[in-house]
C-alpha cells in the first residue's frame, strides 16, 4: 500500500511539474496545447476511495491553475472527467470494469485508446469552453478541442507505452 501511495504521489507531482514547467510553453500553430497531466486521473486505481479521488482530481487541476494563473478552468475540467470516469471505464472496458479487474497495462490497445480519448476530449472541451466562454466562438472551442485532444492523446499513449513497457520485465 505504501509503495502504491508513493507511486501515485510521485506521478501527481511529476505530471504537475512537467505540465507547468515544460508543456505550458508549448503552443503549436497558436492553439495546440498538450495537457498530459490528466494521466493522473486516467491511471488512478479504480478500487480506491471515490471521494479521495475527486479531491485529488480537484487538487491536480487547482495546482495547474495556481501555476498558470488560469482562474479555475483546469480544476473544473479535471473534476468533470473525474466524475465522468466511471461511465468512460464502463463504456471502454465493459464487463471487465463491472468486476473491477482492469489492468491498464494488459488491456486491449483499442480499449485504452477509447478510454483515453473519451476523457481527453471531454476535458479539453470543458477547458476550452471555460477559457473562451463565448457561445458565438463555438467553432474555435471545437477546433482547439480537436487539435489539442489529438496531440494530448498521442502524448498520453506514448507515455503509457514507455512506462508500462518497463514494468513487464
Amino acid at each position: 500500500m505504501t509503495n502504491l501511495l508513493s507511486i501515485h504521489t510521485i506521478r501527481f507531482i511529476v505530471l504537475i511539474l512537467v505540465q507547468v514547467l515544460l508543456l505550458s510553453h508549448v503552443n503549436f500553430m497558436g492553439y495546440i496545447n498538450p495537457y498530459p497531466y490528466i494521466l493522473f486521473i486516467i491511471l488512478f486505481p479504480i478500487k480506491n476511495n471515490r471521494m479521495a479521488f475527486i479531491l485529488l482530481s480537484f487538487l491536480l487541476g487547482f495546482s495547474i491553475d495556481l501555476f498558470l494563473d488560469s482562474g479555475g478552468i483546469h480544476a473544473a475540467a479535471a473534476l468533470t472527467i473525474a466524475f465522468i470516469r466511471p461511465a468512460a471505464l464502463k463504456f471502454s472496458f465493459g464487463a471487465v470494469y463491472e468486476h473491477q479487474t482492469i489492468k491498464f497495462s494488459t488491456s486491449d490497445f483499442g480499449q485504452r485508446i477509447t478510454y483515453i480519448s473519451i476523457l481527453t476530449v471531454i476535458h479539453h472541451f470543458v477547458l476550452f469552453s471555460f477559457e473562451i466562454f463565448n457561445f458565438s466562438k463555438i467553432l474555435l472551442v471545437l477546433k482547439n478541442t480537436l487539435f489539442s485532444s489529438i496531440f494530448t492523446i498521442l502524448l498520453c499513449l506514448l507515455i503509457t507505452i514507455i512506462f508500462s513497457g518497463s514494468n513487464k520485465k
